[in-house]
């Protein structure tokens, strides 16, 4: 096999990575459309990495920063890639963002029932904050 490339996304690859996260990320969000991925790309070009073998996407991560936190979204690999470090790489890369911009600790958002994903977070040294809960509300 070739050797993983970790590199950020581009605008022109929007409907690639919504094609990437359908078969390969667990679960849906509000922003999975065209307009949410690029305007995360038009305002932060570097917070989606990608990983790639032979010119395809096997992997991804979102490492935002907004100044203050550091928030990790998005960790999918391939079903037909997984256990090969492929998000071990991923989250190195973030991880060294997140250090190069300042950041302090970084989270993660998990999906309560995905156990799977639950997992390989603990594998990366996560663990499920029990202090706090995730209030959201719709803007639209």
């Amino acid at each position: 096999m070739s050797q993983i490339k970790i590199r950020t996304a581009s605008d022109a690859e929007a409907p690639a990575l919504l094609a990437f996260w359908a078969r390969s990320a667990e679960g849906t969000s509000i922003t999975d459309d065209e307009d949410g991925v690029t305007r995360l790309l038009d305002r932060d070009p570097e917070a989606v990495l990608v990983a790639e073998r032979d010119g395809a996407i096997v992997g991804t991560v979102i490492a935002g920063y907004d100044g203050w936190r550091c928030h990790l979204y998005r960790l999918a690999v391939d079903p037909d890639q997984r256990r090969q470090g492929i998000a071990a790489a991923l989250l190195a890369s973030a991880h060294e963002r997140f250090v190069a911009l300042g950041g302090r600790r970084a989270d993660a958002m998990v999906l309560d029932h995905n156990e799977l994903g639950q997992h390989a977070w603990r594998a990366a040294g996560y663990h499920a904050d029990e202090e706090w809960s995730r209030w959201v509300r719709p803007l639209i």
